[in-house]
């Protein structure tokens, strides 16, 4: 899965038949869909928004341990909520994720007030937890940390969507990864591949664009390693939502670059025009010999011609990546080359991360850590650089116009809306505009980080 920027989302959600519930979700889009699909369990078993935490009856935590120092943040929050618990003894209290799956039995050791732990593959447990609680005096505690196989079976019609608009929804359509990079928790957190048949996935996405969805987010931790019992695989799938569903825009995320074979490239080209012309294609580092370290399955050089590869088939394609700085081992001049690659590419997001340990890792044995302090100096420099090119690169839309996806009212300006260009920029305008539609923007200026506008005539 794509490593997330860190972002943490609350959805707040209530009622008053079984009760109110509120969920708060760290991590990336995989959890943002994870949680709607719990949304969406817990309004079937008859509950409804809170306005917030202390007007819930069942409050969770889906939680993500990509980065360090996760399970404190998640156990620092469960400490504000133990107030709550003091106050309401019948409030449910669950932890659910990658934390979850990670720290099993161990949380109800520092926070023995929790009712339930849920990992990532267990989302389907929570109905039967919901009934349990309900019957019993004495409530049970619950920990379920099973990789089970049919937890990527879900009705996908009672997934509570939230999302960044109504107009754009997420499909898992893979969990977990087959990988074994030396840094990554993914592949103990969410277990080994599993994946829904193509026939479903159509049917899902089909609903969505019958609702009014413009734009669907295929998911996988390791999306592009998609193939279904029938022997479908992601570029099958992306061929047959682009003829026979009806969706505009079609996104996937997160690919791995050793997977982006010539069939899959010439199904994006075949996909047109409905495939956005953005590709997250996270490389890590443009050092061969840290990419060998980190077990990547590719060189820099590879990762060189795939982008080149789907560049012949798709001009126009932007990419966005992921890189790791202070890998054990890193020298100045590895980490000079990945500075390189980025000018390079050049890439039009970069999301960025010190390394850091994460328990059960083959890195953890590596030796000769890079210090901290020059750590955050490289970092420093790589997200200076990146800036500069991002800015550069978001000069190219000015005096263009771009069908914008509308999210809603923009956040900072009251007097405009934003939403996203079909590469993936940010864009604030002013004029007409309706949240879900897709509307053309004259770009008139542009920063680092967001396009600035005025709606034309048009939109859908």
């Amino acid at each position: 899965m794509r490593t997330p920027q860190w972002r943490r989302n609350m959805t707040t959600l209530h009622r008053a038949d079984s009760g109110r519930y509120h969920i708060e979700t760290w991590g990336c889009q995989m959890n943002l869909h994870d949680s709607e699909k719990l949304a969406g369990a817990l309004e079937r078993n008859g509950y409804v928004r809170a306005g917030s935490a202390e007007d819930a009856d069942v409050i969770l935590l889906n939680t993500c341990s990509i980065r360090e120092k996760a399970a404190e943040k998640v156990f620092s929050e469960l400490g504000r909520l133990k107030q709550l618990k003091d106050g309401n003894p019948n409030l449910l209290l669950g932890v659910c994720g990658c934390v979850a799956q990670q720290e099993g039995e161990k949380i109800f050791g520092r926070a023995p007030y929790v009712d339930f732990v849920l990992g990532p593959r267990a989302t389907s447990t929570l109905d039967r937890v919901l009934a349990d609680h309900g019957k019993a005096t004495l409530k049970p505690r619950v920990v379920d940390t099973e990789y089970r196989k049919d937890s990527i079976q879900f009705p996908y019609d009672a997934i509570r969507r939230e999302g960044l608009t109504r107009s754009k929804a997420y499909v898992t359509v893979i969990e977990g990864c087959n990988h074994r990079c030396t840094y990554c928790i993914v592949p103990t957190t969410r277990g080994r591949e599993i994946c829904r048949p193509m026939s479903e996935v159509i049917a899902e996405v089909s609903m969505l664009a019958d609702q009014g969805v413009h734009e669907i987010e295929f998911l996988g931790q390791t999306v592009n390693a998609y193939r279904d019992a029938e022997g479908n695989t992601l570029a099958e799938l992306l061929i047959a939502t682009a003829r026979r569903t009806g969706i505009h825009r079609i996104r996937f995320t997160t690919s791995h670059p050793a997977q982006m074979t010539d069939r899959l490239m010439d199904a994006m080209g075949e996909a047109r025009p409905s495939l956005c012309r953005y590709l997250h294609l996270p490389v890590q580092s443009g050092s061969s010999d840290v990419l060998k370290q980190m077990k990547r399955g590719y060189d820099r050089e590879t990762y060189l011609e795939k982008i080149a590869a789907i560049r012949r088939r798709i001009p126009d394609m932007r990419f966005g990546t992921d890189i790791i700085v202070g890998f054990p081992g890193e020298t100045e001049a590895q980490f000079q080359e990945t500075l390189s690659l980025m000018q390079t590419v050049p890439f039009d997001t970069v999301y960025s991360f010190t390394y850091s340990e994460r328990p059960g890792t083959r890195a953890l044995e590596f030796g000769d850590p890079v210090p901290l302090g020059e750590k955050m100096e490289r970092l420093h420099r790589l997200q200076s650089m990146q800036n500069q090119i991002q800015e550069q690169r978001n000069q190219d839309w000015v005096g263009t116009t771009q069908p914008v996806l509308i999210e809603g009212r923009s956040r900072r300006f009251s007097d405009r809306w934003t939403g996203r260009t079909e590469q993936h920029r940010v864009v604030n305008f002013t004029g007409a505009g309706q949240e879900g539609s897709i509307r053309p923007v004259e770009i008139q200026r542009a920063t680092a980080f967001s396009l600035y506008g005025v709606a034309a005539p048009g939109g859908a």
